[in-house]
């Protein structure tokens, strides 16, 4: 997907709100990589990503920015915790299972990909076999049809979801028990995986199941018969070694002053995932994956430490800094109402399953977002989570008191004096001990 910065800010702005900067330094990162696959192999070779760090308070969009970015152009995302490699051989990972995890999370990609294009294929051979299955369970049903002109009314009947309800007995693959050892450089093993490759006959089991299951079931067998999973590990490969993204959060943490103690921890993880960033080959189990051309984006709130507090080579991958601002009173309306997955509209949503008909006064959206801003700045700012208390605390007794279909749609509106009142006791005492985060 060729977009430009302009329209790839333009998609983020969909969903995050303000934080101009970061979204236009991860644009121009995201369109370099289209420019670099555009020129000659030899020119490829030489220019690698320009790594970003995001500096900011938790809650304002860091981590959001980085995972739309990934989905808005299909790429392979994850997303660590600098902190859980300070403990290696006790609590934490190896640092080179971050690469692995992102081979994993290219082939679910690309091997979801590819049965996206063999489905219709795959689910008109699995509605056949639920058909013939069905069919012998009702073969008293048959009258005068012929064997296979009830066959194909049921198969008909299975497409148009007549049946999804109703239970049939079908024979599907026995997986094998997944059982994972961890074996030498961090690298895992799945036991499971590997007799089931030995080229032996998968064993078969019979199963009752509704029809919609045993039709998903079947076309996930189908599916992968259609895909060449050698195919399938090639693309993932190239896939995440040119247009992965690593987020490593809390990088702040790792960032230490002095040379005793924990501060020797942090360093000797900073110095573990230096090789990465730089540029290496890691193994995983579906082959070498080079990082030079991974884009890293690191983020953290640096309240106590400072960039600067990060060893010199660390910092040196890192070129682009980006500070992203503690969201305003007007941040807050803004994030209330104006992205496609706004928090308001979540819960307008889910409580008109109860046939609640909620809505939103503009002057109880400002309530809410001075209310926010209020508790960010007296006590920890936490950013827009700080609106999930908030709106928890608010339609409580809402959310308590809906229940129940069978009632007539009630139209609920939340205005200013109906958030004074339900929020009297956090803004007299804050007292949000019960909805902490």
């Amino acid at each position: 997907m060729d977009l430009t910065p302009k329209q790839i800010v333009h998609e983020l702005d969909k969903y995050i709100i303000g934080q101009n900067e970061a979204k236009k330094s991860v644009a121009i990162a995201l369109r370099n990589r289209y420019r670099r696959s555009q020129l000659s192999p030899e020119l490829m070779e030489e220019i690698t990503p320009k790594n970003i760090i995001m500096k900011g308070p938790t809650g304002v969009g860091k981590t959001e920015i980085a995972r739309r970015l990934a989905k808005l152009v299909k790429a392979p995302f994850i997303k660590v915790e600098a902190t859980k490699y300070t403990e290696v051989g006790y609590v934490g990972r190896d640092v080179e299972s971050m690469v692995r995890d992102l081979a994993e999370c290219a082939i679910r990609l690309v091997h979801d990909e590819k049965a996206a294009e063999v489905e219709h294929k795959a689910r008109a051979t699995a509605e056949r076999k639920v058909a013939k299955a069905l069919a012998e369970a009702k073969s008293k049903e048959r009258g005068d049809y012929s064997k296979e002109v009830f066959e194909q009314n049921l198969t008909e009947g299975i497409h148009q979801g007549k049946y999804d309800g109703e239970i049939v007995e079908i024979e599907i693959a026995d997986a094998p028990k997944t059982i994972e050892l961890s074996a030498a450089g961090g690298a895992s093993l799945d036991l499971g995986s590997i007799f089931g490759d030995m080229g032996l006959p998968k064993k078969r089991k019979n199963r009752k199941l509704t029809v919609k299951e045993a039709v998903n079931l079947i076309m996930a067998e189908e599916a992968d018969k259609l895909i060449d999973n050698d195919a399938v590990k090639a693309e993932a490969l190239k896939r995440a070694e040119n247009d992965g993204i690593i987020f490593i959060d809390e990088i702040d943490k790792i960032a230490g002053k002095g040379n005793q103690g924990a501060d020797v921890s942090r360093e000797g993880v900073q110095r573990d995932i230096l090789p990465i960033v730089e540029g290496c080959t890691v193994m995983t189990k579906y082959g070498p994956v080079k990082t030079d051309y991974i884009l890293f984006i690191a983020a953290g709130a640096f309240h106590v430490s400072k960039v600067e507090d990060l060893i010199p080579e660390l910092q040196g991958r890192f070129p682009i800094q980006v500070e992203l601002a503690s969201l305003t009173k007007q941040d807050f309306i803004d994030i209330l109402t104006q992205p496609e997955n706004a928090i308001t509209r979540q819960y307008a949503v889910l409580l008109a399953v109860d046939n609640i008909d909620l809505k939103f006064t503009p002057d109880a959206i400002e309530k809410i977002a001075e209310i926010a801003v209020d508790i960010n700045t007296t006590s920890e700012d936490i950013g827009a989570r700080r609106l999930h208390t908030v709106m928890e605390y608010l339609l409580e007794d809402i959310s308590f008191n809906a229940g129940g279909n069978d009632y007539p749609v009630i139209p609920v509106e939340v205005n200013a004096k109906y958030v004074e009142e339900h929020l009297e006791n956090i803004i007299k005492n804050r007292d949000l001990r019960k909805y902490v985060l």
